[in-house]
């Protein structure tokens, strides 16, 4: 008994091994990927009918991120694996969005994919051989698909493009691009870069494309050879002609009609009002069980005429022209007492984003199957109800939320300065007060300018574009759209998310509904995001044209500094003991590098001096000749203690503290005093004898 069958693939320089059968015998669908020691198992399973009254897709992809995979026991009282991080929901929405448009319409049933990393090897990547996987698995079941798909991982390093680059070939490289496609067009688009033109990411998308085209034509062998399973794919429903028909007679004029009204909360009021009326009209001729086919052939029409007013007419939703940028306004230091703040604003789309600036050490902590331990740049999105009129109850961030925030932060992170040239820890939130379309792209806008507003020194500001296409399958003709709002990318084909600076692309996201893009649309929508990106930034530019030249007075301000390694257990102290002692005392907070790098934070300059001097007077050996500061901490009948630093006292004799006769301690300084003074001697037993230079007020 043959217990599955072994298919390999050379990828660039990398061997994949697909394996299917022999494991997860339930799964409508099942592989194992293997790529050197990364190791990936992809189940697809199908519901045998759909939920009853439901009118949309329910697919649901996770990827897993098993910490056993890179031989970590997880953090944590519990010790096992819980909600999945946010790298291992971006990965399953990386896996999701080249899949999603390849479901036939009007199938229903449930889909679950799950990618779960068994064994990563650190220098290859699982995320290329998930998405690989998803589309095998799929691709071999009774599950309705229109793929194969394929996807590969491109780096440009040394001024060559790599496939599915190493980890630490990424490391060189000045871009890193994930593209799916079939072998027709490309699918899907997610991108990091360091400013890199139009014509290299082009570049980097088609050299992607080529070795897809190998992929697909992989699976295309497993696929012929497992043919029986693979024609046995379920049938489903799909709107009856009849219910189209009279829908089409009953609402097209209406919907011509409210179409024509180009200001949005007159248009949804006239959609709403005309839809409940249509749905009550039609209640009385179907059954109650076909509701579900008159709203798709509703849906159908209003996305039908939509796409007709462009492709022919040239008429977008609110009136605009393809290239048209919605009106822009923007402001800066909205919010007094955050460190930065901006207010983005591009038709009914707005964002107001705050900045936050810590220490290193409170960057985030991560717990992945990467070797990334943490991240000093955080962006975080959240889309509360209330944006798109919503009355619902506030939720913890859901996917989306997480993934606009990565894109923001993926946009943003090539401008930042270093830790060395600014050793804060950053984090932006962006709030969405009005959503309207592209507000993902308004929150890398809303960043730049609170990052500027903080005087956060970034190399180059960074705008955001949203593009949209339309695409008519008939004669062809496609309508690239700039800065898309909320209608034109649910009734379009494309949502093509460009940032970048006047230089050049920081970040990519191409997600697409039909069944792929060429070259040539790609060619027009990355040249016509490139101006609509400059116009952008000259709009945020006319109200902040550089980044503050100071940071906000209740920012905390870090002073560096070095120590001998050696001395960081006498500052630190037993138990802490002596750090907390000078936090008390200051109010700074402290952190210390294993290397001796000294971090002071704090909105007091007068404390901050402070506390290095304390550290110092700790760090540094006592040097006769040299002035100190320090506190009276003991007053005897011959002389004063004090307290230079903690764990250092010296002695002023009575006879040090004036250049008169003193007949008391007391008339000269009294307990607790500030003061500054002189090493006159050190003895052999360390013992130190000072001279009172001044009294510190």
């Amino acid at each position: 008994m043959e217990l599955g069958k072994k298919w390999q693939v050379k990828i660039g320089d990398k061997e994949i091994t697909v394996q299917t059968g022999k494991y997860c015998m339930l799964a409508n669908g099942f592989c194992l990927v293997t790529c050197g020691d990364t190791v990936i198992k992809v189940t697809a399973t199908m519901a045998e009918q759909p939920r009853e009254g439901i009118d949309f897709f329910p697919l649901n992809v996770d990827f897993e991120e098993k910490m056993y995979a890179v031989g970590k026991i997880p953090g944590g009282f519990k010790k096992r694996e819980g909600r999945a991080s946010d790298k291992g929901i971006l990965s399953s929405r990386l896996i999701d969005r080249p899949l999603r448009p390849l479901f036939p319409k009007g199938f229903y049933n449930d889909v679950a994919i799950v990618a779960t990393a068994l064994s990563v090897d650190p220098e290859i990547a699982p995320e290329p051989l998930a998405m690989l996987g998803s589309s095998i698995a799929l691709s071999v079941s009774d599950i309705p698909f229109g793929g194969p798909t394929g996807s590969v991982c491109v780096g440009y390093i040394d001024g060559k493009y790599v496939v599915n680059p190493t980890n630490s070939q990424l490391e060189n490289s000045t871009m890193h691009v994930m593209v799916s496609g079939t072998k027709e067009a490309i699918l899907m688009v997610e991108a990091g870069a360091n400013e890199v033109s139009e014509e290299q990411m082009l570049d980097a998308i088609m050299f992607g494309h080529e070795y897809i085209k190998e992929l697909v034509s992989f699976q295309e062998q497993i696929i012929n050879e497992l043919q029986p399973k693979v024609n046995d794919k379920i049938e489903y429903q799909v709107v009856p002609e009849d219910i189209k028909t009279q829908v089409r007679e009953y609402c097209y004029d209406k919907f011509v009609e409210i179409y024509k009204e180009f200001d949005k909360i007159a248009r949804q009021e006239l959609e709403e009002t005309f839809e409940k009326q249509a749905l009550e009209h039609f209640s009385e001729i179907f059954a109650e069980e076909q509701e579900r086919f008159v709203k798709e052939a509703i849906y159908a029409l209003k996305k039908e005429i939509v796409r007709t007013n462009i492709i022919k007419n040239g008429v977008r939703p609110d009136g605009r022209t393809l290239e048209e940028i919605r009106p822009i306004w923007c402001e800066v230091g909205v919010l007094p007492r955050v460190h930065g703040s901006g207010v983005f604003t591009r038709g009914l789309t707005q964002v107001l984003t705050t900045l936050t600036l810590g220490s290193l050490k409170e960057a985030q902590e991560l717990e992945s199957i990467d070797d990334e331990v943490s991240k000093r740049y955080m962006h975080h999105y959240n889309m509360p109800p209330y944006s798109t009129g919503e009355a619902r109850p506030l939720k913890a961030p859901g996917r989306r939320e997480i993934g606009h925030g990565a894109l923001a932060e993926r946009a943003l992170e090539p401008v930042l300065p270093s830790e060395e040239e600014f050793p804060y820890a950053i984090r932006t939130v962006s709030e969405i007060l009005t959503s309207n379309g592209s507000t993902s792209q308004a929150s890398v806008c809303g960043s730049t300018l609170a990052l500027m507003n903080g005087g956060v020194p970034i190399k180059a500001p960074v705008a955001g574009i949203a593009m949209g296409l339309i695409k008519d399958p008939e004669s062809g003709k496609v309508c690239v759209m700039s800065d898309i709002q909320g209608l034109e990318d649910f009734f379009g084909d494309m949502d093509f998310k460009v940032a970048g600076t006047e230089k050049g692309i920081t970040a990519i996201q191409m997600d697409i509904k039909i069944k792929g893009i060429d070259k040539d649309i790609l060619t027009t929508a990355l040249e016509q995001a490139r101006k609509g990106r400059q116009h952008i930034l000259g709009k945020m530019l006319e109200v902040i044209a550089e980044p503050n030249k100071e940071l906000n007075k209740y920012a905390p301000k870090i002073i560096t500094f070095n120590i001998n390694p050696d001395k960081i257990r006498e500052v630190i102290g037993t138990g802490g003991k002596v750090i907390n002692k000078i936090i008390e005392e200051t109010g700074v907070k402290i952190d210390i590098d294993d290397d001796g790098k000294v971090y002071i934070l704090t909105a007091d300059e007068e404390m901050s001096k402070r506390a290095k001097e304390i550290i110092l007077n700790i760090a540094e050996d006592l040097e006769v000749g040299k002035k100190y500061v320090g506190k009276i901490n003991r007053i005897m009948e011959f002389g004063a203690f004090v307290e230079i630093a903690p764990g250092k006292d010296g002695m002023i004799h009575i006879s040090k503290l004036s250049d008169k006769r003193v007949e008391s301690v007391e008339e000269i300084v009294r307990l607790n005093d500030k003061v500054e003074v002189e090493v006159i001697k050190i003895d052999q037993k360390g013992r130190v004898d000072l001279k009172l230079v001044k009294i510190i007020l």
